[in-house]
């Protein structure tokens, strides 16, 4: 248990210490979920020689700042220094960015990272659905202190970090099974995220797929990507 109140990490060790060079990545799930939601990237990546640290926080109990600063002790409690790579669905890749901009988590320990649906320029649900009666209840509840922060407004946490400064690889979902929410993001998304929203300055590629939000985690054409950027620094086309 860390400070956040129940958030605790899985780490995977790999599997053969004798013929990988050795390789470290860190999974951060997305608001409302847990690490079980990134479970198959962990598999896939423990099965390519990594060491894993798949990081449960309690993403509704907590401000982002908070947030990203329990993340940052979990990863330093686990490996101090060395560089590391990072895999973030969602809210994690926010943390990962106010980790760095913040300077919990220094820069140059990011290797590579790969954010999936992140909402790097904030998500109009946020803006739209705490307005809603009904709607507006549910969305306080379920997604807590860091979900009214992700908006498009000026009280948007994202909105407001400077450029990554490491080597990143974006990857944006354009399928959605939620009229609603899709009927109030406009464009093309995810059904939480528009993909152009999910575009961030300094990355280094952007590749967009045909998965919804909540799976993107758990395709096996995702995860073949995520393995592809994190080796080459590229996504494969």
């Amino acid at each position: 248990m860390n400070e956040l109140g129940g958030a605790h990490r899985r780490v995977t060790p790999r599997h053969d210490e004798s013929t990988v060079a050795l390789r470290r990545a860190v999974l951060l799930h997305g608001l409302g979920r847990t690490a079980r939601s990134m479970r198959p990237v962990e598999r896939a990546l423990t099965a390519r020689g990594y060491e894993v640290l798949n990081i449960d926080y309690p993403s509704r109990v907590a401000d982002i700042e908070t947030l990203a600063t329990g993340v940052a002790r979990e990863i330093h409690r686990w490996h101090s220094d060395g560089p590391l790579d990072f895999v973030t669905h969602s809210l994690g890749g926010i943390l990962l960015r106010v980790a760095v901009a913040r300077g919990y988590l220094s820069a140059a320990r990011v290797h590579r990272a790969v954010m999936l649906g992140p909402p790097n320029d904030g998500s109009e649900l946020a803006d739209v659905l705490p307005t809603v009666p009904v709607f507006g209840w549910v969305f306080r509840q379920f997604t807590g202190p860091a979900g009214r922060q992700l908006g498009t407004g000026p009280g948007s946490v994202p909105g407001h970090l400077p450029p990554v400064p490491f080597d990143l690889g974006v990857i944006a979902g354009n399928r959605s099974y939620n009229p609603v929410f899709s009927a109030i993001l406009g464009d093309a998304n995810d059904g939480k995220v528009r993909v152009e929203r999910a575009r961030v300055e300094g990355m280094s590629d952007f590749l967009v797929v045909p998965y919804w939000h909540p799976l993107l985690m758990a395709a096996p054409k995702v995860i073949a990507q995520i393995i592809h950027f994190l080796e080459t620094s590229s996504f494969q086309r």
